[in-house]
């Protein structure tokens, strides 16, 4: 059985989930707006340089999880998802995944963002299977901490590792879809790697390497 894989931000939705999550929490006043913006920006700037400390931005980025009760999280994820992510969504990314399914392939959304962001997204996709960095939970509460190794760069491919053995799965025939080069290590690892509105760094690696682009935009 064939796997399709994709990434999330700036790929199947045109921007950054955790970046607005972010943007979001400082509009509502949540967290300190001019602190949190700066740092926001500052995380998003170094993942789009390839030089993020994913364990720094983590500690940042989950601590308003673990700052707060899970009732009044999912009810901030709910208003965020309506105001910043179905703006976002693109009618193409779900023709791609809706050609995929008809196919019967297996469909993963693999990305770096965490998981209590991004299953919502991946439910209005209508993909199942999410593989996502995951915030770890104690007493019905979020820690701050993760509970595995963050889903990025080389944690992406030992994440799907290990999902693949769980699912008798193999990247035999297999389908990347991302924008960025973080990505590489999980590009250079299937059969059919696919660059979609690629950063500069990628267009050219994908150029050099004879991959396909393509564009999910409008």
């Amino acid at each position: 059985m064939s796997i399709a894989l994709f990434d999330l931000d700036n790929t199947l939705i045109g921007g950054d989930s955790d970046y607005l999550w972010g943007c979001f929490l400082a509009e509502r006043g949540i967290v300190d707006g001019d602190y949190y913006q700066q740092e926001n920006q500052r995380f998003y700037d170094q993942y789009k340089a390839g030089e993020l400390d994913i364990h720094e931005f983590l500690r940042f980025q989950l601590k308003p999880l673990a700052e707060h009760d899970m009732d009044s999280l999912q009810q901030w994820r709910d208003a965020y998802i309506e105001e910043k992510i179905r703006p976002i969504l693109l009618p193409k990314a779900q023709t791609l995944i809706d050609s995929h399914q008809a196919r019967g392939d297996t469909l993963v959304i693999i990305t770096a963002t965490n998981s209590f962001i991004t299953a919502p997204i991946a439910g209005l996709y209508g993909i199942e299977h999410l593989l996502a960095t995951e915030p770890e939970v104690s007493a019905g509460r979020y820690t701050g901490s993760v509970s595995d190794v963050p889903c990025f760069q080389q944690g992406k491919v030992e994440k799907l590792a290990g999902w693949l053995a769980a699912h008798d799965q193999s990247l035999d025939t297999s389908w990347f879809y991302s924008d960025s080069h973080n990505d590489l290590p999980l590009l250079n690892r299937v059969t059919h790697p696919i660059a979609v509105d690629p950063d500069e760094i990628l267009r050219q690696h994908a150029a050099d390497h004879g991959w396909p682009v393509m564009s999910l935009r409008d």
